[in-house]
């Protein structure tokens, strides 16, 4: 049994991994074979394509690696939800849109795995201050 000598966390675009920064950069001095751990993780998210998927890799003594996916972050599943490229530079001032609680409770179904809110209401209260510090109303 391979033991786990690093831990490596990215944040990666579904389906469209590349050798390149920041994946090369973070993998090469783990000695991970950066080419298998590209297909495998573009194989597991070709249906999230345009996705950011954060991702954690576990390196194991005899170079061998595994991953785990987690959900996009709450602010990149706010912005799919209301079809917006980014949120406030200014979020006090400047509302860039508004999320409705149903769009906030659909966003906390895909989430709350990786959340770690103790009921569906803690974690919609989450979502609903990740949307108001992006400069989105929260109606």
């Amino acid at each position: 049994m391979a033991t786990v000598v690093k831990k490596i966390k990215l944040q990666i675009p579904g389906g469209a991994a590349t050798p390149a920064p920041p994946v090369g950069t973070a993998l090469g001095p783990a000695g991970v074979n950066i080419g298998q751990f590209v297909t495998q993780f573009n194989e597991a998210t070709k249906d999230k394509r345009g996705s950011i998927i954060p991702v954690e890799i576990s390196v194991h003594d005899d170079r061998s690696f595994t991953f785990i996916m987690k959900n996009p972050p709450a602010s990149r599943l706010i912005l799919k939800a209301l079809g917006l490229e980014k949120g406030s530079g200014k979020a006090k001032e400047t509302k860039v849109g508004s999320i409705t609680q149903a769009q906030i409770a659909a966003i906390v179904e895909e989430k709350i795995p990786d959340m770690n809110a103790s009921s569906k209401e803690a974690a919609a209260r989450t979502i609903a201050g990740t949307a108001r510090s992006m400069g989105i109303d929260v109606k």
